[in-house]
Order: structure tokens, then sequence, then C-alpha cells
């Protein structure tokens, strides 16, 4: 069962399967694929980063996937890695510089692994933009409405059916995928209706999910 999982998973990021919402970031990871299996941790990864970069500004020019039409009045919050502005009555815009990554296709990967596992909030990949000289991937999402305070006792309960052991604090780790899953405070998990929505996740690929599936 969990081999099952872990091919569908390899299909995925290698951009062998479909997803929701999944083509156009699956292209860019595949054209950013240098053959290499991601980490957290590199000992020149600010080097990688910046050359990594500007392939990917390369990439975005000729394939036109600038995006210079952001309405900037209609922002509604940031953190760490993200800015958020309000799009529409349905939908908000998030640019993300990727910070939490080594590198721009670890950060590809999070967000197929956040369309599988969360489709209710899948992150649509619009396009990209600039601000300050600093690369932005700007993706929409749903706009999800709470009706009470998430419970985080029960976004642990709900991760720990699903493999996932709490680690530390808001962080997860599924050993048999070898997946963790970082940062599900209460900011990032909204309730609507008694129902857990992941609206921001922070996902990592192991090196144990790299390994043959087939290996025991």
């Amino acid at each position: 069962m969990l081999n099952d999982l872990k091919n569908e998973l390899h299909n995925i990021v290698s951009g062998k399967s479909q997803i929701r919402t999944g083509t156009i970031i699956q292209t860019i990871a595949c054209y950013l694929n240098d053959g290499e299996k991601t980490s957290k941790t590199s000992a020149d990864e600010k080097h990688f980063k910046k050359q990594e970069a500007k392939k990917l500004e390369d990439y975005i020019t000729e394939k036109n996937l600038w995006i210079n039409n952001i309405d900037f009045s209609q922002y509604v919050s940031e953190g760490a890695e993200q800015k958020v502005y309000l799009k529409d009555s349905e939908h908000v815009l998030k640019l993300n510089d990727a910070i939490y990554y080594n590198s721009w296709k670890d950060y590809l990967y999070n967000l197929l692994l956040h369309n599988y596992f969360f489709s209710d909030t899948a992150y649509d990949l619009l396009g990209f933009t600039k601000n300050d000289e600093i690369l932005y991937a700007v993706v929409q999402q749903n706009y999800v409405s709470i009706t009470s305070n998430t419970d985080l006792k029960q976004v642990k309960e709900f991760l720990t059916l699903n493999g996932f052991e709490n680690t530390r604090n808001n962080d997860y780790h599924n050993p048999e995928l070898g997946i963790i899953l970082e940062d599900l405070h209460d900011e990032n998990v909204l309730t609507r209706n008694e129902i857990l929505y992941f609206i921001d996740t922070v996902f990592y690929l192991t090196e144990n999910f790299w390994k043959n599936i087939n290996e025991r």
C-alpha cells in the first residue's frame, strides 16, 4: 500500500502522472531538474540557487510567464516566505520567493505534494514576478473563510491517522514515505464548518523518498 503511494508520488514529482493544476509546475520542475536528488541542506546552496534562478528566469521570459498586473493595494498579510493579496471574493494570490527551500525545484515539489494531499486548497501556479530584484512565484488559491479557530490537536490526530509523526511543535514526518511536513500552526490550517483546510504547507523530501520504492 505504502509502496503504491510512494510510487504514485514519484510519478507526480517526475511529471509522469498528472495532478490537479500541476501541469505547469511539473513542466518547470522537469526543466530545472539537473538529475540530482534534492535535499534540505547543501554546502553551496546559495550559489546553486542563484544559478538556478537565472535558468528559471530565462525560461519565464521564453514562455511569457511574467505577471505584471498584480493589484498590490489588495494586500492581506505576509509571513517569512510569502505575501498574500486578495484577487477576488473567491481567490487569493500568494507571492512566494522559495526562501524556505535550497532550490526552486524543491519549492515546486512542495506545490505538487500540497496539491496531491490537499486538493481542496490546491495551488495554481499562474507565473512569476519580480520586486526589488527578488523573484517570486505567483500562485492562486481558493479563499477559505473560517467559522471557528483551529484545534491543533485535531490537526495532529488527522496527520497521525495518515502516517505522519509529530516531531516537534507543528512539524511532522512520515518516515515510510520520506516526507517532512512543517509549519502547521493555526494560521496555516484553517477550520470551516468543522473541516480542516491546509492552506499553507511546507513539504520537504528526504533521502528516503528517493530510495528504490521496492527496497525494504
